[in-house]
């Protein structure tokens, strides 16, 4: 693992971060207290995040992440001239979204929701749990990597008690550009009151245009608010205080947060590499579920996830 001495200039959303020891820094590595939960829970409270090293089977990971890279070469994103192993995607590949990919994949399926990930959950919440059925899986490409935002926005209607897991298949360095926290940011809701509660698919019934944009066909979710808190990570840091964290990631690796951390990703700086990780979100079974999450066929940010209210 790098150490902060070594860090190379980082970038975010097309921004060069501060590299200034008080602006930048790396994750807490938690994986040495993976059997005691209580410390993990104190952890999570006091850092906002936990950064679990190696604490899944590599091998597991590996295969997983073929079972990825195969459907992507079927859906014509990788370049053909390299192992599809490799992620090397065609030029302009850019943002991959296709969280289809992961529907009927028994690799995907029995690694985000069975055996060790599942176990951990259950553990950290100390009771039955949750997940939802949406996997968001991305394929990353050269260029701008995700600005900083909370998640509660995109999936707040349920507990605010639940969890985050962001999983890289395979090695992520810093010019792949895996994901970065705000350190403390979690503490800082005098700055995110106005922001985090807000609803990305809600809209004003009692004004027409808001009511036509529900009701059009709109599949996005960024017709009345994004759900975005900033595109300029230097900038937000220097509002918030506290450093960016990160690392370079290893298969095996996870990462997971509350709803209430501020995180974003690195730009990925390499000619033709995908990144290739998903977001799984987990909560204890006893609290209320987002139901724009959840079944055979997720409605999600679609027209059916619209929730209309008086402004």
């Amino acid at each position: 693992m790098s150490t902060l001495a070594a860090l190379p200039q980082i970038y975010s959303y097309g921004h060069a971060l501060d590299m200034a020891d008080d602006k930048i820094g790396l994750f807490r590595d938690s994986s040495d207290a993976a059997d005691d939960m209580p410390e993990l829970r104190r952890r999570l409270a006091e850092d906002g995040y936990l950064y679990m090293r190696g604490y899944l089977d590599c091998d597991e990971v590996l295969a997983a992440r073929a079972s990825l890279t195969s459907r992507l070469a079927e859906a014509g994103v990788l370049d053909e001239s390299h192992p599809h192993i490799e992620g090397v995607c065609k030029p302009g590949a850019g943002y991959v979204f296709k969280p289809e990919i992961t529907n009927n994949n028994p690799a995907i399926q029995n690694l985000l929701y069975t055996g060790r990930l599942a176990d951990f959950y259950t553990r950290f919440f100390g009771e039955a749990i949750n997940h939802y059925d949406f996997t968001w899986l991305r394929a990353i490409g050269p260029g701008k990597g995700t600005n900083p935002h909370c998640d509660l926005p995109y999936m707040g209607r349920g507990t605010h008690g639940h969890m985050t897991c962001w999983l890289p298949y395979g090695d992520v360095s810093f010019d792949l550009g895996g994901l970065m926290v705000l350190e403390g940011s979690h503490k800082r809701m005098d700055l995110l009151k106005n922001y985090v509660f807000r609803d990305v698919d809600a809209y004003c019934s009692n004004k027409p245009e808001q009511v036509a944009n529900a009701h059009n066909g709109n599949q996005g979710f960024g017709w009345t608010f994004s759900g975005t808190l900033s595109h300029n990570p230097p900038i937000l840091r220097n509002k918030f205080g506290g450093r960016w964290l990160t690392t370079e990631y290893r298969a095996g690796d996870f990462l997971t947060f509350g709803m209430f951390t501020v995180h974003a990703s690195l730009d990925n700086r390499t000619a033709n590499r995908l990144r290739i990780s998903s977001d799984s979100r987990y909560q204890r079974a006893s609290e209320p579920i987002d139901d724009r999450w959840v079944g055979a066929n997720p409605p999600g940010h679609s027209t059916a996830g619209k929730r209309g209210r008086i402004c």
